[in-house]
């Protein structure tokens, strides 16, 4: 699972959903998506981190934390260069929206293939789901080596299909802070 923090006091909600994934003995196979402008990492012991936000803020934080996952959104400008930076760490690709967007995501995902980082690829477009696979089978990776992501709801009978296939397939769910 990943889950995706949002609300006005994101510290409060990962502090409580660290707690409850510990609790379960899940939190070492999860990823939590906090954004580094309102969020001060390192999060809890324990906790895998994927940090988003604007790029120059990500890029500083994940910085000082190697085993975080930075997520880089494809449509960004200089994308396809933050890829080639963090090739080789862990990385989660975001797909975009229109033809240039689409474009930017394989320009980004061919760079991520072939480095030797941990790619995860944040895409619902069945087009780009099978380029994914077939840049990932030319540049030799097993399934294992890198991992979908795709958004709580969205194509279950794809998710299904990638699981059946040997592929990693993370659900991302959004987490708002607990209300008073």
């Amino acid at each position: 699972m990943a889950f995706e923090v949002r609300g006005a006091d994101p510290a409060a909600a990962v502090v409580d959903l660290a707690g409850r994934l510990d609790a379960a003995g899940l939190a070492a196979s999860c990823e939590v998506t906090v954004p580094v402008d309102r969020f001060v990492p390192p999060g809890p012991p324990g906790l895998v981190l994927a940090l988003a936000g604007p790029a120059a803020a990500v890029d500083r934080v994940a910085a000082g934390l190697p085993a975080a996952r930075v997520v880089v959104h494809a449509p960004e400008p200089g994308a396809e260069q933050r890829c080639r930076a963090l090739a080789g760490r862990r990385v989660r690709l975001v797909a975009g929206r229109g033809a240039s967007a689409r474009l930017s995501f394989v320009r980004c995902l061919n760079v991520l293939m072939a480095g030797t980082g941990e790619p995860a690829v944040a895409t619902t477009d069945p087009r780009l789901i099978a380029v994914t696979g077939e840049r990932a089978a030319w540049n030799g990776r097993p399934p294992q080596s890198w991992e979908h992501v795709m958004p709580w709801g969205e194509p279950t009978e794809e998710q299904r299909r990638l699981l059946a296939a040997g592929h990693t397939v993370r659900v991302q769910v959004p987490v708002a802070e607990a209300r008073s």
